[in-house]
């Protein structure tokens, strides 16, 4: 069956539709992400968690570059748009190698955070679920940066559940879980940002 031109352009908007739907849904669980993991972080004093801030931060730059690409079209847009998520991965990188080598190298110790626990268990499913829409989403529209995107989403999942890992042992003693924890979001972002920098 031969689909009209109408046709066509009609799922594409419906498609479009839900791509804006799942970034701001992104958009709006980060935003209150932050407010709930900077007050946890200070009150436990732990990397991991302001790793984990600090990678929502980005989650919503990354939200607010594929809301800015959606509403527009062209490859030197699409460049621009990887670029900018590649850079904010990097300086995500940078700032938490520094932060869980000193944590490791002065044996510091966060406190336990029963809220970083919650937050961190219910966002790992929050984006799992956000990240399988986004990649049906951005392979029905042929669209990278949404597809990208999706893969941001997926990994911010894991490092939730990384970070959550990490809360717990940390709850049972074992310190250097926390920071340990910081590591992780250090690989996945050297490796997200050496995907977007070179798309």
């Amino acid at each position: 069956m031969t689909t009209t031109p109408s046709a066509a352009s009609a799922d594409t908007a419906r498609l479009l539709r839900r791509g804006f739907a799942l970034e701001y849904t992104t958009l709006t669980w980060n935003v209150v992400g932050i407010v709930v993991l900077a007050f946890a972080a200070l009150a436990a004093r732990s990397v991991a968690l302001a790793g984990f801030g600090l990678d929502s931060l980005i989650e919503i730059g990354a939200s607010t570059v594929v809301i800015w690409e959606l509403s527009g079209t062209g490859e030197d847009r699409q460049h621009r748009a990887m670029r900018l998520i590649g850079w904010a991965f990097t300086a995500l990188a940078l700032y938490l190698l520094v932060q869980s080598t000193w944590a490791l190298s002065t044996g510091f110790h966060a406190h336990h955070s029963a809220t970083g626990i919650v937050w961190t268990a219910v966002t790992a499913l929050v984006m799992f679920t956000l990240a399988a829409g986004k990649a049906r989403t951005g392979t029905a529209l042929d669209n990278p940066v949404l597809k990208t995107e999706g893969r941001v989403t997926f990994i911010d999942g894991l490092l939730a559940t990384a970070v959550l890992l990490g809360l717990v042992l940390n709850a049972w003693g074992l310190w250097w879980a926390d920071p340990l924890a910081g590591y992780v979001i250090v690989y996945y972002g050297v490796k997200e940002a050496r995907t977007a920098l070179t798309h």
